[in-house]
């Protein structure tokens, strides 16, 4: 009996993924790498390219110190994930597949993301079928960062292709839940749903109460220091929106009318095509400059 407690605990010890944050003040977003202590092996979840949107400057700064820690602690880049299309920062993924040679992946509704934005920038021939990055992930289907399980689950609502990474134990849960004291994500973009976001909270929410779960962005509300840590319990117990409201209808309605106070983020024109191309910059054009587009009055 002894000897099966203790390969529990060792079990449970292997599956504990060392994570570090990387925060990005100007846009309020947490870069991660999850690492497999023991095989040394690790992922990188929703890296960030740097971008000005006053003078068009980008730069891979925030990127390459992702790949600075990873060098400087001995680790090996087995994966270069996104949890959905950001609309507040560009994705350095492919970026990161370039200098390191590591699969990038997503969830596979992100073609429903690129059907609708295609649309709406105007660009027919965009091939809207996921083959930017190299894995698409559907919901339930599982994978290894070294020896760590994964899990993916589908949590629709802030956008149609939001997935969620169960590592071990930890979840990366991206838009849906922020930090306890900021409530959850908005769902008036285009494709975005108050209902689906609150059935996918409800399944974040049933795992294991002692669950990690790292937030996408965190704002600092009453200015205090950034953070991107809970559990599931913290969640359940003193997340500000969930607390007011308990039911479905009551958080429909209030996540419904605090969206309809929010403007669109500064970047979202910006980023989608960015985004929704797997992090590829738009083509040089005769002149060797890049250029975005975006429509006016679109949204």
């Amino acid at each position: 009996m002894h000897r099966g407690l203790g390969k529990r605990k060792l079990d449970v010890a292997l599956a504990r993924p060392q994570v570090t944050g990387f925060y990005d003040k100007p846009t309020g977003a947490i870069q991660y790498v999850v690492a497999d202590q023991p095989t040394r092996r690790c992922a990188i979840i929703d890296p960030i390219l740097d971008f000005d949107e006053r003078s068009g400057a980008t730069a891979t700064k925030s990127a390459d110190a992702l790949l600075d820690f990873i060098r400087d602690n001995g680790l090996e880049l087995e994966w270069i994930l996104d949890t959905h299309p950001h609309a507040d920062h560009f994705s350095a993924a492919h970026y990161l597949r370039q200098k390191t040679g590591a699969p990038t992946a997503i969830g596979n509704r992100v073609v429903d993301v690129q059907k609708l934005w295609k649309a709406i920038y105007n660009w027919p021939d965009f091939p809207a079928d996921g083959s930017q990055w190299d894995r698409l992930f559907g919901e339930g289907e599982t994978f290894r960062i070294g020896a760590l399980p994964v899990k993916v689950l589908f949590s629709p609502g802030h956008t149609l292709a939001s997935i969620t990474y169960v590592i071990g134990d930890a979840a990366f849960i991206h838009d849906t839940l922020f930090m306890p004291d900021s409530g959850t994500a908005r769902a008036d973009f285009p494709g975005g749903s108050a209902v689906r976001l609150w059935h996918s909270i409800q399944d974040i929410l049933a795992l294991p109460g002692e669950t990690r779960l790292f937030v996408g962005h965190d704002y600092q509300p009453d200015g205090r220091d950034p953070l991107w840590e809970s559990t599931v319990e913290e969640q359940k117990t003193g997340n500000t929106h969930l607390v007011a409201a308990r039911t479905e209808a009551d958080f429909v309605a209030l996540r419904e009318t605090r969206d309809r106070t929010l403007p669109m983020p500064r970047l979202i024109l910006h980023a989608l095509q960015v985004n929704m191309n797997g992090g590829r910059l738009p083509e040089p054009e005769a002149n060797g400059l890049r250029y975005l587009k975006f429509p006016l009055d679109g949204l």
